[in-house]
């Protein structure tokens, strides 16, 4: 089918047959209204979001609503003002005016949704641009009358699939990727938004939290796949067999990924982890950052990030510094000479851990003999904090410098390894040395 280009009876051909043949007072009542309707539609579409006001609970989009609303209402004004005024004279300038409004508040609508629903990044700023270049092409397709004809060209032209040689057309296609993508922004959407509002639940537990969101956001892409894949024309009964082997190769090929999945959802659901919690695994310790369905992030003291997967976090043992007290301890060593008042060392060690301003009063912090070694008396002390995100390191770097500082002022020594060299002559040097007196 050849792509007719002639205009035909299109809205803009009408519109250039009505500014020359009707009286000029006429078509500028059509601009007018489209004027009035536009400024009052754009006016009462803020003074509404305006009154209303943005929801601390609810998020809906991306940026203001207004921007949405405002030429919403500003169509309604003017497609309302074409009808009233279509019973008295020609309003195809409303017409044109009418769907330019309706594309527009389409391009602002899309740019609301996607913004909140796809990340920051390139293919946010892809999708917004393919939005709005289809409602342009749309919109001048519709103006200039071609509308009709493309869509006949597209489905004229296709190809056959499968045995029974089933037709899919062009049009077939374009539905068929609308409808999907239509279905599955509108499930990411849902699911934003309901994620939004059950994370500020307060009065629900953070895990608690993330499993009810991440339910949602599955059982709301499953549910756009069921509905968008038969709206493009797909049988989902004949996917059966294609989707039973390929479940079968990924069940084999994706085992690791499958059993991380399941483990995070175990690891949420029995709360054996809460984001804000210290843990150590495979002897990195560090605060829970983030819970995903695959792996749990863990940043350590030094700021390093560690990905660990969910299924070595239920396989393997963790030590949980926070998960029945929030309380810790610090173990703090020194050695002094034999010779030392070791009740003053002790008491002197507890004083520094009570000026400390991190170690709490109880548990109280302890004093005690580690042992007798080759190099003096080894005493240490522990010391509670009840932060567990502190440094350890930066804590006993701190009391170990006021526990030394205290040492000297007191007198007590710390020992250091001594060498004694002693130097024996051999017979040879003695009657060297002889010699050289004679």
């Amino acid at each position: 089918m050849a792509l007719n280009l002639d205009l035909g009876p299109s809205p803009l051909s009408r519109v250039l047959d009505a500014v020359a043949e009707t009286p000029a007072h006429a078509w500028l009542l059509d601009i007018g209204v489209a004027v009035g309707g536009i400024l009052i539609g754009w006016i009462v579409g803020r003074v509404i979001c305006k009154s209303i006001g943005p929801s601390k609970r609810w998020t809906f989009g991306k940026g203001e609503f207004a921007k949405v609303a405002a030429p919403f209402v500003a169509f309604l004004f003017v497609w309302g003002g074409k009808h009233l005024l279509g019973n008295f004279q020609d309003v195809d300038v409303l017409e044109i005016l009418d769907s330019a409004l309706l594309a527009f508040a389409a391009i602002r609508l899309a740019a609301y949704i996607l913004g909140h629903v796809i990340p920051e990044g390139g293919l946010q700023r892809f999708a917004i641009r393919t939005v709005y270049a289809l409602a342009i092409v749309t919109v001048l397709l519709y103006v200039t009358g071609l509308l009709p004809d493309v869509l006949g060209w597209l489905d004229a032209h296709g190809f056959q699939l499968g045995k029974d040689k089933h037709e899919v057309t062009l049009l077939d296609l374009v539905k068929g990727v609308l409808a999907t993508f239509l279905a599955v922004v509108l499930a990411l959407w849902i699911s934003r938004v309901s994620e939004g509002r059950v994370m500020a639940a307060v009065s629900l537990e953070q895990t608690t939290r993330i499993v009810i969101a991440k339910v949602i956001r599955i059982a709301a892409l499953m549910l756009a796949i069921f509905i968008g894949l038969p709206m493009a024309g797909i049988d989902l009964t004949t996917l059966s067999i294609l989707t039973g082997a390929v479940g079968v190769g990924l069940g084999f090929g994706m085992q690791k990924i499958a059993s991380n999945y399941v483990s995070g959802f175990i690891i949420l659901l029995e709360h054996s982890l809460r984001i804000g919690d210290v843990v150590t695994v495979d002897g990195r310790k560090g605060e829970v950052k983030a819970i995903q369905t695959r792996y749990t992030l863990i940043k350590g003291s030094d700021g390093v990030e560690s990905m660990i997967p969910n299924e070595k976090l239920i396989g393997e043992t963790v030590n949980h510094h926070t998960y029945s007290d929030p309380k810790v301890s610090v173990v703090i060593g020194v050695t002094v000479a034999y010779d030392s008042d070791i009740e003053k060392a002790r008491a002197l060690m507890l004083e520094a851990a009570r000026r400390h301003r991190n170690v709490i009063k109880e548990p109280a912090s302890i004093a005690r003999v580690k042992q007798l070694s080759d190099r003096g008396v080894e005493l240490e002390t522990t010391v509670w904090i009840e932060d567990p995100k502190l440094s350890d390191a930066d804590i006993r770097s701190e009391l170990l410098v006021e526990i030394l500082r205290d040492f000297r002022a007191a007198g007590i020594e710390i020992p250091y390894p001594h060498r004694e060299v002693r130097l024996s002559a051999t017979p040879e040097i003695q009657n060297s040395h002889a010699a050289s007196r004679t």
